[in-house]
């Protein structure tokens, strides 16, 4: 009886921990091309606008439950593809700061916001799913390195504006977006190697 009693407290002081700083995020406000307003918690683009700061209740990293969260599949991920386990951390947490449930205004979807197109040529039926989002996000990742031959801001600016797009500028796109989004993710990779 002591032993469930514990259980449930410790339960219970645990969940509250998370929904006490999930709650707590600032909010972004974007205004689109046809006049809809978008908010995030996760501005990828200049174009975002703080709308709303609020402070954290407690000291709990959200980024870094969402990594003890995940790190076992990103872990096999890694394995599977060869591809650092801190590169898709960096990638997920550029992408939609371990936000599951993250929805782009372009459609993408998921933790490492897959776009439907690459979703069906990932064979990703469930894109909030953390295992195959993972999964595919790496493989797609993965894909782009050997495309560009290692050369990861390449690759990474290929996996947010589009190969097409580093083709036609022949390196990083000159997109505000593109850019900072590079710069963010090479930075957290390169801080946590």
């Amino acid at each position: 009886m002591k032993t469930l009693y514990i259980f449930i407290a410790t339960a219970v002081f645990l969940i509250n921990i998370v929904y006490s700083a999930a709650a707590a995020a600032d909010i972004y406000m974007r205004v689109g091309k046809n006049g809809t307003v978008y908010f995030s918690n996760v501005p990828v683009s200049s174009g975002y606008n703080l709308y709303m700061r609020t402070q954290r209740k407690s000291g709990i990293d959200i980024n870094g439950y969402g990594r003890v969260l995940y790190k076992n599949i990103i872990l096999k991920a890694s394995k599977k593809y060869n591809v650092s386990p801190k590169l898709i951390e960096a990638v997920i947490k550029a992408e939609s700061g371990f936000n599951i449930k993250a929805v782009s205004d372009k459609g993408a979807e998921g933790l490492m916001q897959l776009m439907p197109q690459t979703q069906r040529k990932l064979d990703v039926t469930d894109p909030f799913n953390p295992s195959q989002n993972i999964y595919g996000g790496t493989e797609y990742l993965k894909s782009l390195i050997a495309k560009y031959r290692g050369n990861l801001p390449l690759a990474l600016a290929a996996y947010n504006a589009g190969s097409k797009a580093v083709k036609k500028y022949g390196g990083i796109p000159p997109y505000d977006e593109t850019r900072n989004y590079v710069n963010e993710v090479m930075q957290y990779y390169n801080e946590k190697r």
